[in-house]
Order: C-alpha cells, then structure tokens, then sequence
C-alpha cells in the first residue's frame, strides 16, 4: 500500500514538473491569427463555400455552348450502312445500284469523324436556376463571415477563461501560504500550551483543503489550455499562460434593443429563402419551350484518320415536355413547400434572436450589478481577515474564526473574478449578437 502510496506521489509531483515546463506565454491576437489560419471549422465552412461557387459555375452551361468530338470506326455488311457509308464517303458509282449489291453488299470499313455544338438559345427555367445557385453562393459567404466571427468570439471567451483559470491558481497559491503560515504559527502556539490539538488539527485540514482545490485550479488551466489548442488546431496541447491578466472591460456598448437584419447570419439566411424562391420559379417555367441551335461536322473514309469526304448540318429545335406524367406538377408543390418553410424558419430564427438579445442584455444588468456586490464583499472579507489574523496571533481569536474568515476571503477573491469573468462575457455576448 505504501509503495502505491509513493508512486501516486512521484506520478503527480512529476506532472506539476512538467506541467510548469510546458508552459507558453500567449496573446489573445495570436490565438486569434492562429484560429483565422487554421481552425477546421472555418475551413469547413470555405469548403461549403466553394461547393456553393462550383454549383454556380455549372449554370454556365446555359450560355455556353456544348462541344464533342468522336472519331468512329465501323465495318458492316448490312445493307442500309453499307449504302450509307459509300454515301457518306461520296465513293457511290452506278455498278453500287445494281439489287444484288445492294441487297448482299461486301463489307466496308467506315472511319468517321464528328464534331457537335449544342448553344442554348432560351431557357428560361436555366436561368432561374441560375439566379438560385447565385444566391445561395452569397448566402455561403455571409455563413462563412458568422463562423469567423463566432469564432473571434469563442477565442475571447476561451481566453478569459484561460486568465480565470489562472486567477484561481493565483489565488489558491496566496491562500494555501496563508494557511500554512497558520499552521505554523499553532503548531507554536500548542507547543507553548496556548492551543489545543484539535485547534491544530482544524488548521491542518484547511491546509489539505486549500492544497486539493489548487490542483484542481491547475486542472482548469490544462482545460482551457487544451480547448485554445483545439480551436487553433494545434495537436501539441501545450500549457498555455496569457501575456495580460483577467481584468473588467471598460463599457463601451451603445444600448441594443433590436438586432439588426444586416447581421451576416440572418442575411445568409434570408438569401437562402430567396434561393428557394427562385428555385419555385424556376420549376413554373419550366412547363415553358426550350429553344436550341445545333450543328455538326462531319468527316468520313474507308481509311482511319483520313477525311476525304465531308459534310456539315445545322439548325434550330424548339422543344417542350407537354406533359411529364404529372412529375412536373409534384416538382413545382415541393418547390413552393420549400420557400414557405424557408420563410418560416428565417422568421422563426430572427425571433429567437431577439429573445437571446433580449436576455443577453438582462445578463449583462445583472452581471454589472453583481461586479459591484462581489466587490464591496471582497473588501470586508479582507478587512475582516486581517483583524482576525492580528488577533490570532495575540490569541485573542479562535482558530475556527481564523479558517472561517480565511476560507470566506479565498472564496470571495474566487468569486469576484468569476464575476470579472461573466460581466466580460456577458459585453461581449451582447456585442457578438448585434454586430
């Protein structure tokens, strides 16, 4: 049991060695340069992008015109080829009309080459489609702009939470000091007769108390370090230390009642909505015509590569799908399905906006008035300890007064920045809400 005993000891002695080792001064911008670069979720969102920009890109195919070429090689002796390779080959000699070739005929060997050019003309339905993917293209972009900027916002967040983090180590640190300097001084006082063991007893239990919550403070530091690294995508996971410390935010907020439609994610998602209208649009018309021009050149003989015969056809073609066995009609209700959701969910979003702003701003009121509480309090417990603690050492004071007030400052040190914490978080909620 000792030996287990021991190797716990060393395994954690060796962790808060390496744990002091590891750790790297970093500033916000940095993070913030780090996360631009390389956070996966803002290359997710550049890749739903791009996606969007190709799917443009093919709607060219509507005023550009379509292009092949094939070269083909054949041998026949049925009859209708055999007479229309020799005829497209312009080898026709009157022997060729005899009826017993023309019904047997020899085989022929026919190479052709052909190259074919489809222009649209008018597609109307094409060209809604193409407004469609346009628009959903600009709503990717707005997307890809709220992910960057929710991002900046995390890292803020993730920051003062690194900062808070080390608040509490700071803290913890001054206090397992005091308290063991407290020990100290009634382990003298009981060898003098002035205290009594369980008195002793009381300070060594607040010593152990304070020595636990500041590993698991140390523990809050390696969280928020691993969650920066996450966010930069740095697979190191080092201990990271911020080059400035948790202080309030000075107020520069201008009073947000309302949010603003001009906010990038609810213009993503009104764009989208415009998208699904053009898409409805686009399945109306297309119960309307189509009207295409063609044309094809062609090169023909009995040797491969070879193009001693030619000819060219071109031409126009109006076409229309009449009907389509209903397919166009259940097309068309989906499509109009879909735009009135789409309506639906940008109203719906916009109002649960509005509600988060609203209680954003109420978090903001109450976190300002509790910064101002945690702050008043933080002061008396610290009066109240030093008192205390001259009395102490008078002996005019008992110990669990002493370790009560001691407790109730480290506390209320704790609380005042988690407090900084929230009333900074708090601003920059309500700004990211409104920007």
């Amino acid at each position: 049991m000792n030996r287990k005993f021991l190797t716990v000891i060393s395994i954690l002695t060796l962790g808060g060695i390496s744990w002091a080792q590891q750790t790297v001064p970093i500033s916000k911008n940095e993070v913030l340069t780090k996360v631009a670069e390389a956070n996966m979720a803002i290359k997710i969102s550049k890749s739903d992008y791009d996606a969007a920009k190709a799917d443009y890109r093919q709607t060219n195919a509507i005023f550009l015109p379509n292009i092949t070429a094939s070269h083909t090689a054949m041998a026949t002796t049925n009859p209708l080829m055999a007479f229309g390779s020799k005829l497209n080959q312009e080898i026709l000699t009157p022997a060729d009309f005899d009826p017993a070739l023309l019904n047997d005929p020899k085989q022929i060997e026919n190479f052709a080459t052909k190259i074919e050019i489809q222009q649209p003309l008018i597609n109307v339905d094409g060209i809604y489609q193409r407004k469609a993917a346009k628009t959903k293209m600009q709503a990717m972009e707005l997307q890809t702009q709220r992910t960057k900027e929710y991002l900046d916002f995390e890292v803020e967040k993730a920051y003062m939470q690194l900062q808070l983090a080390y608040k509490g180590v700071e803290v913890l640190e001054k206090a397992l000091k005091a308290a063991e300097a407290n020990q100290e001084l009634a382990n003298n006082s009981l060898q003098q007769g002035y205290l009594q063991r369980a008195d002793v007893l009381s300070v060594e239990v607040r010593v152990t108390e304070v020595k636990n919550q500041l590993q698991t403070a140390k523990s809050n530091v390696a969280n928020a370090s691993n969650y920066l690294s996450f966010l930069m995508n740095d697979k190191s996971y080092k201990i990271y230390q911020p080059t400035d410390s948790l202080s309030v935010h000075p107020e520069g907020l201008k009073d947000a009642i309302t949010i603003s439609e001009n906010r990038s994610d609810l213009k993503a998602m009104e764009l989208a909505s415009t998208a699904y209208q053009s898409m409805h649009k686009a399945t109306k018309m297309s119960f309307l015509p189509r009207l295409n021009a063609f044309g094809s050149y062609e090169m023909h003989d009995d040797q491969i590569f070879q193009a001693n015969a030619n000819g060219y056809t071109f031409g126009a073609q109006l076409s229309w799908d009449i009907f389509q066995g209903s397919k166009r009609f259940g097309k068309t209700q989906k499509a109009k399905a879909e735009f009135e959701k789409s309506q639906l969910e940008y109203e719906q979003y916009k109002s649960q906006s509005q509600l988060e702003l609203n209680k954003a701003n109420r978090m903001l009121a109450d976190a300002k008035n509790k910064l101002n509480l945690t702050q008043l309090a933080l002061q008396q417990s610290e009066e109240s300890l030093r008192i205390r603690t001259n009395r102490f050492k008078e002996g005019l004071e008992k110990t669990t007064d002493l370790l009560m007030s001691e407790t109730q400052y480290a506390q209320k040190q704790l609380e005042y920045y988690q407090t900084v914490f929230e009333y900074n978080y708090a601003q920059l909620y309500v700004e990211f809400l409104t920007k």
